[in-house]
């Protein structure tokens, strides 16, 4: 009889602890990741951390060491509703803000109106468009203060997300990714946000989610103290306790591919460890990252292909998933891997124009 006994009880261990997309018992996952499913990529993360924080382990990274870096739109934060927010706020801006479209030059009001043919129409956008809407975008806000455009994009991100029902701009974080936050920083990892988005605009964005906002980079434009005249060079001007810093419309960097990567090293120092991504904008920074020399590292991409509880583009997403795979990338399926995404009491519905 005992020798019945044991194989079954093994067989029996096997069925417990196997994938279970349900996750209705799942002794694998901690505590930390109740929004997850059991899955090949967040078992990896584990095993990654585990290892690497491990004093005894070969990879054993020291804590000053641990570098994560993550993409914000479409990587931690909603980008489809039905576009990015800086464009949705561009176009907003340029189109219908009631203090300043009457005034907006013509070449923002041409790359405003191009993402509202795209989102409304269809419409391709122009080639090059990244850099078009850079260059638009530093000119819709300038001559703001920093604490004047922090307001416009919490006003705005306080507006009911396009598509969606419950839920705000600015609460569109993507629920189970905020475990995964935590989770790096309860073993000893530092997290930075390196964004094509505004820097600024992705500061507000995140504050709410415990991100400082010296762990932001993102794309930039020149500021300039107020009683600073715009031919009057920084190193000459000797700023006063009652000026603020302003906004100008030069553009700086817009921080895609390899920028991200060039940002990195200037404003990090140090070679990521791990990075997260959605895009081809995020392969040179997850590239970075696994050339790591010094470290185990390891990149991951999330695929945005739940069409029932997103406005997802499944076909196109799962090549993406195959193409990251043979990349060397570990891909995070929103539609399996999620058990939610912006948590209880959003609902997907049409857009609305």
């Amino acid at each position: 009889m005992k020798k019945l006994f044991y194989p079954l009880l093994i067989v029996f261990a096997v069925i417990l602890t196997g994938c279970n997309k349900d996750n209705a018992v799942n002794p694998v996952l901690p505590p930390q990741f109740t929004l997850w499913n059991n899955c090949e990529a967040l078992t990896a993360l584990q095993e990654f951390v585990t290892d690497v924080t491990d004093p005894n382990s070969a990879n054993f990274i020291k804590e000053e060491d641990r570098i994560a870096t993550f993409d914000m739109d479409g990587t931690f934060v909603g980008e489809l509703y039905p576009t990015y927010f800086e464009y949705n706020m561009l176009e907003y801006r340029a189109l219908d803000d009631p203090t300043y479209k009457d005034k907006a030059p013509e070449d923002v009001k041409e790359a405003a109106q191009n993402i509202r043919d795209f989102v409304r129409e269809g419409k391709k956008l122009p080639d090059a468009f990244d850099m078009k809407h850079a260059y638009a975008a530093a000119k819709a806000y300038a001559g703001m203060t920093v604490a004047e455009f922090d307001a416009y994009v919490k006003a705005y991100a306080a507006k009911p997300a396009n598509g969606f029902k419950g839920m705000t701009y600015g609460q569109s974080h993507y629920k189970p990714m905020l475990e995964v936050f935590n989770y790096l920083k309860e073993n000893g990892f530092t997290v930075y946000v390196v964004s094509g988005s505004d820097r600024f605009i992705c500061r507000a964005l995140v504050e709410s989610i415990g991100i400082e906002p010296n762990r932001v980079i993102g794309m930039d434009v020149k500021y300039r103290s107020s009683n600073q005249s715009s031919n009057e060079a920084s190193v000459n001007h000797m700023m006063t306790q009652d000026e603020d810093l302003v906004r100008t419309d030069e553009l700086i960097i817009k921080n895609l591919k390899t920028n991200k990567v060039l940002q990195i090293s200037q404003e990090i120092g140090k070679v990521p460890v791990l990075s997260f991504g959605n895009s081809s904008g995020d392969c040179a920074m997850h590239n970075y990252c696994l050339s790591n020399n010094k470290y185990r590292s390891a990149a991951f991409m999330l695929i945005a292909d739940d069409d029932v509880r997103d406005h997802a583009n499944r076909e196109k997403a799962l090549n993406l998933g195959q193409q990251w795979r043979e990349a060397g990338y570990y891909v995070i399926s929103m539609r399996d891997d999620f058990k939610t995404i912006y948590g209880d009491g959003v609902e997907k519905t049409d857009f609305t124009f």
